[in-house]
């Protein structure tokens, strides 16, 4: 068939007629969430930009706003876990030989500072972060 017969002929009166050739399958392209995910994360990349990313996977820049919008939303079915109780076993504490003792005995003198909030014991050492410590002790006293 030669090209001429495929043009459309219109009058001199009639507009011009626009038609698309759609190629591929037609369907929409699913996209495994293990896919999207990895695209998404591609998109947070330093120095990435959406549009680019979605130029490389042949995707509308709406489609990517759109899963990184749903990838910052909670799961809405989250799986519901069983509460679970753990025991707690309290042994004593076994007994160290002498010679160990004596060397705790000495470190205890070498800027520890031991603090003890109902019945909990802390043990802080020389060099130790304040303001973790702070957050311990904050956090001991907070659960009594």
């Amino acid at each position: 068939m030669p090209i001429s017969e495929l043009t459309l002929k219109s009058s001199d009166h009639e507009p011009a007629r626009r038609f698309e050739v759609f190629t591929g399958s037609g369907r929409r392209r699913e996209w495994l969430p293990e896919e999207k995910a990895r695209i998404v994360a591609e998109s947070y990349e330093a120095g990435a930009t959406v549009s680019a990313v979605a130029r490389r996977y042949a995707l509308s820049p709406q489609q990517l706003f759109a899963w990184r919008r749903a990838a910052r939303q909670p799961l809405a079915e989250a799986p519901a876990l069983e509460s679970l109780f753990v025991p707690a076993v309290i042994a004593a504490p076994r007994p160290e030989p002498a010679a160990r003792r004596r060397r705790k005995q000495k470190a205890a003198r070498d800027g520890v500072i031991e603090l003890e909030i109902d019945g909990v014991a802390m043990r802080v050492g020389r060099g130790a972060d304040t303001r973790t410590v702070a957050a311990v002790i904050r956090a001991l006293k907070a659960t009594t």
